[in-house]
């Protein structure tokens, strides 16, 4: 038992030169540079232990790895939209799909895709500042803008629906996104779209290259949910008590059978 634990203390020394479990206190609910993220209000939503612990006690979640792959397609729509975007005309994709919009130019778009900026807005009744970066905006023939979001995959067959329990948070994700541009006071439109490329796994040979399907996927929206949300989300960072685990969240599971195993 002696060896078992050596072994977990050394992993465990190892491990925080990666992730630092307590940040500064200004970073953290109430202080200076703290602001309520898009994937925190998911994270809330998820668990509002884990969302307590994080931005009341500053101890986050460890970290998944990102998917660099996901943000090179990003970064290369963004580029493709952009160049229609500055000659104020339409992209093929929307084009083909017959919608009635063309890529926005607006003073604020490269702030609002920021990430760490976003999209902001003082919700003056919980005093929280709401932030969301989101992927890019069109605006169709009567003025209102259209929230885009871009997803990247790879799959036997191209994603066409987003019909599976997981993609309910890409939902909830442009709800924000339409209400953070409404309350920056945007006349904004209730259908949004997903840009969603599946990268193809049934090629031959790889030949230095990934070949995708790309899918204009339109979603109606609803933020209403939204404001009752930071009325609860206020309500939880400004209790004494940590809240009770959510017991669907994987993260409060595995802690409490580490325990039960450290004992």
């Amino acid at each position: 038992m002696g060896k078992i634990k050596d072994k977990v203390n050394y992993n465990i020394k190892t491990m925080t030169e990666y992730y630092k479990s307590n940040r500064g206190a200004g970073w953290n609910y109430g202080g200076n540079n703290w602001k309520l993220s898009r994937s925190k209000i998911d994270l809330f939503l998820e668990c509002p232990r884990c969302f307590y612990l994080d931005n009341k006690l500053g101890v986050k979640r460890v970290p998944g790895f990102p998917f660099s792959i996901n943000s090179a397609v990003d970064h290369l729509l963004k580029q493709e939209f952009d160049a229609h975007r500055v000659k104020n005309e339409q992209h093929p994709l929307q084009k083909e799909y017959g919608i009635d919009a063309r890529p926005a130019q607006h003073v604020e778009i490269d702030e609002w895709r920021r990430n760490f900026g976003g999209v902001r807005y003082l919700h003056k009744p919980t005093g929280l500042l709401v932030t969301g970066a989101i992927d890019d905006l069109w605006i169709d023939s009567k003025g209102e803008y259209i929230v885009v979001d871009y997803k990247a995959t790879a799959k036997d067959k191209a994603v066409t629906e987003l019909d599976k329990e997981w993609q309910n948070g890409y939902k909830r994700q442009m709800e924000v996104y339409q209400w953070l541009l409404r309350n920056n006071n945007l006349k904004v439109s209730d259908t949004g779209y997903f840009v969603y490329c599946t990268g193809k796994m049934d090629g031959k040979a790889f030949d230095k290259k990934i070949e995708f399907d790309v899918v204009l996927i339109p979603y109606k929206g609803s933020d209403s949910w939204v404001e009752p949300t930071l009325f609860d989300i206020k309500k939880c960072l400004e209790n004494k008590e940590i809240p009770q685990p959510n017991k669907n969240c994987d993260h409060c599971a595995y802690w409490y059978s580490r325990k039960e195993f450290e004992k």
